[in-house]
């Protein structure tokens, strides 16, 4: 991350303390200024970098990852109307370490003597194998759900936020959390179902 770290805005860039993170975005897509994405994308290192660890379980992989996300988002917040970046950064960390996993570069490969392969290792591999196609499939259905659905699922599911911050950080009223909470639910429902039927 030295090389996000060493990037200081220009005098005449916005920086992390004077402008918020809508502007900094605006500014960024105006100008295609790295250094104004850095002092925004610096808000958030440990944010990512306890995203990725979570889902790569490595400290280097993780700290890779957050360098690879900063290329990521080079190359994507320019084509991408983001109205709520910190939210819209989340999942686009989250989808860079599942497709990390489902790449199969991450795994590690150990050689075994067949013979003393237990079947309860056997169980574990496929159980593992298993809940790594469930993130797939969430991680694809999760992207069909409206702006405002995917926002206030990934707060209140994944980072175990409350309806009240909820309220707080997307501005919306409780009831609107609510209904966004359960309708994304209920379509995230009938899209595992239809992906698990397709790989049936």
């Amino acid at each position: 991350m030295a090389f996000i770290t060493n990037i200081h805005p220009g005098p005449d860039n916005p920086d992390g303390n004077g402008a918020d993170d809508q502007q900094l975005v605006a500014a960024f897509r105006q100008s295609a200024d790295l250094k104004i994405l850095a002092s925004l994308y610096q808000r958030y290192l440990d944010l990512l970098y306890g995203v990725c660890l979570k889902y790569l379980g490595e400290p280097e992989a993780a700290k890779d990852a957050v360098m690879d996300i900063f290329e990521e988002l080079v190359q994507k917040l320019p084509k991408h109307e983001v109205t709520y970046f910190r939210g819209w950064l989340y999942t686009l960390a989250k989808n860079h370490c599942l497709m990390k996993l489902r790449s199969g570069n991450h795994l590690k490969v150990t050689s075994f003597d067949p013979e003393h392969v237990q079947t309860g290792e056997e169980l574990h591999l496929n159980d593992r194998v298993e809940k790594e196609q469930q993130l797939g499939q969430l991680s694809k259905c999760i992207e069909t759900l409206s702006d405002d659905q995917r926002t206030v699922v990934e707060l209140f599911y994944l980072q175990n936020k409350c309806y009240k911050e909820i309220e707080t950080i997307t501005g919306l009223q409780w009831n609107k959390v609510r209904s966004h909470i359960q309708n994304g639910r209920r379509n995230l429902k009938i899209c595992m179902e239809r992906q698990q039927k397709v790989t049936a």
